[in-house]
């Protein structure tokens, strides 16, 4: 009977998690990872999970993914080694948009919070093996905004959980973090400290930063 309730209260509880019950991932694994081209979306949370959809178009391999909604648009963003930067519908699997301004590897994809709650904007940011950082906003086609000021490939970014995401960190292959001022696309701070690369970066909702 205590079991039997248990369990109840568990369904219950975790009833919501049907509600989260797909995810988007990238195929890592590492020894067949440089033929890993396409983006994969599983159905998760259940006893047998099965591939939902899969995005074909990079050339290269995938290293950084982001998703969002915007105007009851499920979208996708990647960044690849082949140096660009795509948008995808995630309903029809059909790629929206691709960016080609990188000189190199694309690190790290993200959605703005930024444009989005300032002017109601999707716009993605993407860092580079380049050394730059890029806005891109996909409806119009065009680039927004870089960010100059590593001396080395830029590889984790994050937006700020505050100020409408109206900041962003960088970490580099400089050994450098910078926090920038996306408004007015100034470089705020620079980190230093760090012996080596700085593969990623978050930002904590209290304000203070962060690295791994």
């Amino acid at each position: 009977m205590v079991l039997t309730n248990w369990i109840r209260k568990l369904k219950i509880k975790l009833g919501w998690i049907n509600d989260f019950d797909k995810f988007v991932v990238k195929y890592v694994m590492l020894f067949v990872f440089v033929f890993a081209t396409t983006v994969f979306m599983f159905d998760t949370f259940r006893s047998s999970s099965r591939l939902l959809k899969t995005f074909t178009g990079h050339t290269k391999a995938v290293w950084s993914i982001d998703y969002s909604t915007f105007n009851d648009d499920q979208l996708l963003c990647s960044g690849s080694s082949d140096k660009t930067v795509r948008v995808w519908d995630i309903d029809t699997t059909k790629q929206i948009q691709s960016f080609n301004g990188h000189s190199s590897v694309v690190n790290c994809v993200k959605f703005s919070p930024y444009h989005y709650h300032s002017s109601f904007r999707n716009v993605i940011c993407s860092s580079s093996f380049d050394k730059t950082i890029r806005f891109w906003d996909f409806k119009h086609n065009k680039q927004l905004q870089i960010f100059n000021g590593h001396s080395g490939g830029v590889d984790g970014i994050e937006f700020s959980p505050f100020n409408g995401g109206r900041y962003l960190c960088s970490g580099s292959r400089d050994k450098k973090i910078r926090l920038w001022d996306i408004e007015t696309s100034k470089s705020l701070h620079v980190f230093n400290g760090h012996e080596n690369i700085v593969w990623c970066v978050d930002i904590s909702p209290l304000q203070n930063i962060k690295t791994y």
